[in-house]
This record gives structure tokens, C-alpha cells and sequence, in this order.
């Protein structure tokens, strides 16, 4: 058994327009491609639309900012104070990665407890202290009077 394949024929013509013609004839017509139908008057109106919307645009974005303005300054507060942290930690993490600065933080921190333990946690005296500053301080974020 034995496949018999044929071979397509070729005409060898001389001129680019005979080609293109015995092309025509064993595909079909070509269509041309029509030139856009839209007159000045459509994109003009078009302009216009866009214009008005532009023109209401800040109009529009004034009254969502009103109407959403707490839950807006949230969210942007949260997303401040994640990027905040994490630009933090990649800061710490590349200090952390120098010699000899973290075992000179680690001294920083013990010295700075010992100081804050010292200072506010011994006597009486200094405990009511730190504990009005903390309510101070509570009042003036919070904003109520205690």
C-alpha cells in the first residue's frame, strides 16, 4: 500500500496584477474594507458627552467624598498604617542583616527596661504617676474626660 500524495500546481505568471487576478478567480472576490461610515457630527457629539461628563466629574467625586468621608479616611488610615509597618519591618530586617547592630539594639532595649523599670515601676509614688500620664494621654486620643 502505497500513499499517493499530490502536488499542487503552480502558474508562473510575469506580472503582479496576473497573480493577483488568478487569485481572484480560485479564492473569490476580495472585499475591500469600507472607510468609517462616522461623520464630524458624531464625533462631535461624542466631544460633547465626554465633555459634560469631565465637567461633572469633580462635581460628582465632591459628593461621594461628603457622603463616604469617615469610612474613606478609615480605610485609608488602615492601608497607611499596613504599608507603614511593613516598610518598617523590611527596614529592621535589612539592620538586622548588619553585623553587630542587633546584639547593639538588644543592649539598647535591656538598658531602656531596666531604665523605664526603675524609673515608674519601684515606688508607689512613681506607679501613680505613670498611671495619670496613661490616663492623660488615653483622654487626649480617645477625647473624653474620665
Amino acid at each position: 500500500m502505497e500513499a499517493q500524495m499530490q502536488e499542487p500546481e503552480y502558474k508562473e505568471t510575469k506580472s503582479p496584477e496576473a497573480t493577483m487576478t488568478d487569485i481572484n478567480n480560485q479564492t473569490g472576490t476580495i472585499t475591500k474594507i469600507q472607510p468609517p461610515v462616522e461623520t464630524q457630527d458624531q464625533l462631535r457629539q461624542y466631544g460633547e458627552q465626554v465633555s459634560r461628563f469631565l465637567a461633572t466629574l469633580p462635581e460628582y467625586l465632591g459628593n461621594f467624598f461628603n457622603e463616604y468621608k469617615q469610612p474613606l479616611v478609615s480605610i485609608g488610615l488602615i492601608l497607611g498604617a499596613i504599608v507603614s509597618v511593613k516598610v518598617l519591618l523590611a527596614v529592621l530586617d535589612a539592620l538586622n542583616d548588619i553585623p553587630l547592630v542587633a546584639p547593639t539594639f538588644e543592649l539598647i532595649g535591656i538598658g531602656y527596661s531596666a531604665w523605664f523599670v526603675y524609673r515608674y515601676l519601684l515606688k508607689a509614688s512613681t506607679r501613680e504617676e505613670l498611671t495619670s500620664e496613661i490616663t492623660t494621654l488615653k483622654s487626649q486620643v480617645v477625647g473624653k474626660d474620665d
